[in-house]
């Protein structure tokens, strides 16, 4: 990471980053066609226009977004509202939170794409328990030098 990537980073960020084979054309479908984004998160109604607002659907509550930055094939930023459950209040994971999800797309050499994902304010909510590989997690709010493997989109990227 670099010094720039680093201080963009607030203390309570989480940071995912990995090399994906795909061109950036393919990673930006797979995170703004809905039925493609809903294949590894949850369904929704994106827009990538800036201004738009959609939700990805729980079955308890919505989580509530706006798109605040969109570029094609380089960069996604929506704000993420959720709310905790009606009348459950004592699980830290259903604390309401109001966060920020950045997607940064940079082409590799070899043609494919090198993916940053940075969910600000989402550490101080939760402390994730991820698994996986072929991507590194960043926790800030504890060790912004730990590394965790961490699951990828990459399964959706087969179909877009």
């Amino acid at each position: 990471m670099t010094a720039k990537q680093h201080s963009d980073m607030t203390a309570d960020s989480i940071e995912f980053e990995c090399e994906l084979p795909d061109p950036p054309e393919k990673v930006w479908r797979a995170l703004t066609v809905p039925d493609l984004l809903a294949a590894w998160m949850m369904p929704n109604d994106i827009k990538p226009e800036i201004g738009s607002r959609f939700a990805f659907a729980r079955p308890d509550a919505p989580i509530e977004c706006e798109i605040l930055d969109a570029e094609p094939e380089r960069l996604l930023r929506y704000s993420w509202r959720e709310r905790p459950t009606p009348g459950n209040t004592a699980d830290p994971l259903d604390s309401p939170m109001d966060s920020i999800v950045t997607f940064t797309l940079d082409r590799t050499v070899s043609g494919g794409t090198h993916l940053r994902i940075v969910h600000d304010g989402f550490a101080r909510a939760a402390k994730p328990a991820v698994a996986g590989a072929g991507c590194r997690l960043s926790l800030n709010a504890h060790s912004p030098r730990q590394i965790i493997a961490a699951n990828t989109p990459r399964l959706s990227l087969r179909a877009a």
